[in-house]
């Protein structure tokens, strides 16, 4: 029976498409793996159905985009790596924690329950939607200048713009008011398993020039693995923002990823 490939699942965070993934897919098909992109719950299948139903997106929490993708990964027909970005980067930890992986890779990951470093510009993004109160329940769009600020601002104004008219789509803010809240919540969505032993390994990166998730909070999130005794690593992308996925220097990080997971036997 011919070996089956390693399947390799994808997954968006909040205000991005997961057709812009497809870069990475084609990459990682070229190296021998399965790769897909499932966008989330109640995403369009293109950037444009996304805009325009909104409310598809909606209301949508932690919990539920998790289940989502614990689904996807149970019919597959291997145990897949899985590779998030952002509030992807996060789900990738709780299904690492609760789930089957032959590996994971958290991408300028989300901060999970029990990591308490606040920095201002993570702040400033996540206040597009914590403002208001009333906007738990629904979808929030960034703006081309908040897309650049979160985004882009380690790229120059004209790629970033770019790149916001290409991927940029609305996004449900409870995983935001789930994250706000989760060290005051017993209940919280956004906790992890971190002292799990038996877990496949866990590649963390950070971008030194991240403002929607500075380094500062993916360092305390490594240090939260530090009682476990799988495998947890930490790479930082000095001069990236939170745009590394999907710009110009996309594939210095996706190579970065791939030569991680050949250095693991992956």
């Amino acid at each position: 029976m011919a070996n089956v490939p390693t399947p390799v699942v994808f997954i968006h965070g909040l205000w991005l498409h997961a057709t812009a993934w497809q870069p990475w897919v084609d990459l990682f098909h070229e190296n021998g793996y399965a790769a897909t992109a499932p966008g989330w719950p109640g995403d369009g299948d293109t950037v444009e159905a996304t805009r325009a139903n909104p409310d598809a997106v909606a209301d949508r929490g932690v919990d539920e985009v998790t289940a989502h993708y614990a689904k996807i990964i149970a019919d597959l027909p291997a145990e897949p790596i899985v590779i998030g970005h952002s509030f992807g980067g996060l789900i990738v930890e709780k299904l690492l924690g609760e789930s089957s992986l032959a590996a994971g890779v958290a991408i300028d990951a989300a901060p999970i329950k029990g990591v308490l470093p606040l920095p201002i510009s993570a702040l400033r993004v996540a206040f597009t939607a914590l403002r208001n109160p009333g906007n738990i329940d629904a979808a929030v769009s960034l703006t081309q200048e908040q897309f650049h600020y979160g985004f882009g601002n380690a790229i120059s104004p004209e790629e970033s713009a770019e790149l916001y008219e290409r991927w940029a789509i609305p996004s449900p803010a409870r995983p935001l008011f789930q994250a706000a809240s989760a060290n005051i919540n017993p209940r919280a969505q956004t906790k992890v398993d971190v002292n799990r032993d038996d877990r496949g390994p866990l590649l963390l990166t950070m971008g030194g020039k991240d403002h929607t998730v500075p380094e500062a909070i993916s360092k305390s999130t490594y240090k939260k693995y530090r009682s476990s005794s799988a495998t947890t690593e930490l790479i930082e992308f000095e001069d990236r923002g939170h745009s590394l996925t999907i710009d110009h220097g996309w594939r210095d990080v996706a190579d970065t990823v791939l030569r991680w997971l050949t250095d693991k036997g992956l």
